[in-house]
């Protein structure tokens, strides 16, 4: 099966008609667009769950993960966007609700509705639906905290470790694609004046050389306000304590996790997804191996 054929499978926009079955104006006008723009056809969001602190490390969620959401840009929004806000339509009446985990989970705020626990059932089937229906691609690093410090003398900042190792896997997925010489906009939620500098230098750093390969990485950062209320940010919230969970507490049952698994980058390209995604799509660092991010 070739590249062409898996993602017109992971990316299909039109239920029920074959790529085949598309007329030629259509393919036409996206050739004409991909060849006019220096963009990628990709973005990509960013959000993180738990804290980058390892002075004060919560026992109840003690790593730092970072996860990236890479969407197609003509699924994300002719898909994933009406999805989203179809779905916040049915339940609260309009689209400006911002989807948070914590909240939902905590029923903090807009989520403060639900009148039994059935329907707040129903609400997180429905809205686990939308995510595992939706095609994209999770790229994930969970930061051990306790193990950081134990390992490093003088421990690194670990969104930036999380970060450096995001970012060179997204670089590979996008080779996958031949879509890397093109620029890919990264976009991450505000958290303060210095977290965003800060932020931003080490973006820049890492794009600029400072990777596995040293090479370029044709990436540009953007911050956005949570006001904005960003499908794809939203989406990453949502995924990011999961997959933390998933790693500290591998034991329990997680149900938002197994039903990502088959969304993450993964060795055997996306004709094996679930599985061999370990150390790929998804890192630990530290690792049993103590590898450093790839």
């Amino acid at each position: 099966m070739n590249d062409d054929t898996i993602e017109a499978q992971q990316f299909s926009l039109f239920d029920g008609i074959p790529e085949r079955a598309r007329q030629p104006a259509e393919k036409s006008a996206e050739k004409r667009t991909k060849s006019q723009t220096p963009h990628s056809s990709y973005i990509v969001y960013v959000d993180e769950s738990g804290d980058h602190s390892l002075q004060s490390i919560d026992e109840k969620f003690p790593v730092f993960v970072l996860a990236f959401c890479v969407f197609h840009k003509r699924h994300y929004s002719e898909k994933v966007i009406p999805a989203v806000h179809q779905f916040k339509f049915k339940y609260f009446g309009h689209d400006h609700v911002v989807l948070h985990e914590n909240e939902i989970r905590k029923e903090h705020g807009a989520f403060n509705v639900f009148r039994s626990k059935q329907q707040k059932e129903d609400f997180m089937a429905e809205l686990a639906d939308i995510v595992e229906s939706s095609n994209f691609v999770l790229i994930s690093c969970v930061i051990d905290k306790a193990a950081l410090v134990k390992k490093s003398g003088v421990p690194s900042n670990p969104y930036h470790l999380a970060l450096g190792f995001c970012l060179e896997t997204l670089y590979e997925f996008l080779e996958e694609k031949a879509q890397h010489e093109a620029k890919t906009h990264v976009i991450v939620e505000r958290r303060g004046e210095k977290e965003d500098k800060d932020l931003e230098l080490e973006f820049r750093r890492i794009c600029d050389g400072a990777n596995k390969k040293g090479q370029l990485l044709p990436f540009d950062v953007i911050f956005a306000h949570k006001t904005a209320n960003s499908t794809g940010l939203q989406f990453a919230d949502l995924l990011a304590r999961p997959i933390g969970l998933s790693v500290f507490r591998a034991d329990q049952p997680n149900r938002a996790f197994d039903g990502m698994r088959e969304k993450f980058f993964c060795s055997g390209g996306r004709a094996n997804v679930g599985v061999g995604f370990e150390g790929w799509g998804l890192k630990v660092y530290p690792s049993p191996e103590s590898e450093r991010p790839r």
